[in-house]
């Protein structure tokens, strides 16, 4: 995406490295989508999230009336995470930390139960992702534009296949 995005000028990718803090994560997050849209407006920003950032993407397009592709978005992640309380490491900084019960408090304020704007949203899934239930994002976005493949991964197999319809599905090509 980065290249796909840095050879159509004007148009700007930002990949920000989020506190593993649900609260940090979001006013991070909060912060960059405001200075974007005092930057450019609301309508020229899309968001792009996977997994855990899909979930967060769904509450800040909610939030602030966004587009987002959410890819494997998780939906329950307040759930799902419950597993990894105590100590972890960060997949890509190797950070060390410790994941609380009120980190998992932290993530249900974010929760957005009914999708008011499911045309806002592209729902990107992958049958065999090994991590979460792809039907429970299916069920959750089933009124909005959704890609269920077969197969695949929670990493979403042949993303590049994809680039054209995110492409276009954030307004930046035809």
């Amino acid at each position: 995406m980065q290249q796909e995005i840095a050879a159509r000028p004007p148009h700007q990718i930002e990949i920000p490295l989020l506190p593993f803090s649900p609260k940090a994560a979001m006013a991070q997050l909060e912060a960059l989508i405001k200075r974007q849209i005092r930057r450019v407006g609301s309508e020229h920003l899309c968001l792009i999230g996977s997994s855990l950032g899909g979930f967060y993407a769904t509450y800040l397009a909610h939030t602030y009336d966004l587009k987002a592709i959410l890819i494997n978005p998780a939906v329950q992640p307040y759930i799902s995470l419950e597993k990894y309380l105590g100590e972890n490491r960060n997949y890509h900084t190797a950070e060390v930390f410790v994941f609380h019960p009120y980190h998992i408090d932290e993530l249900k304020q974010y929760d957005i139960h009914v999708i008011q704007k499911p045309e806002h949203f592209l729902v990107m899934l992958q049958t065999a992702d090994d991590v979460l239930d792809y039907r429970q994002a299916a069920e959750k976005f089933s009124h909005s534009p959704l890609v269920i493949q077969e197969g695949g991964s929670h990493g979403f197999d042949d993303f590049d296949k994809m680039i054209p319809k995110v492409l276009e599905f954030a307004g930046i090509i035809d």
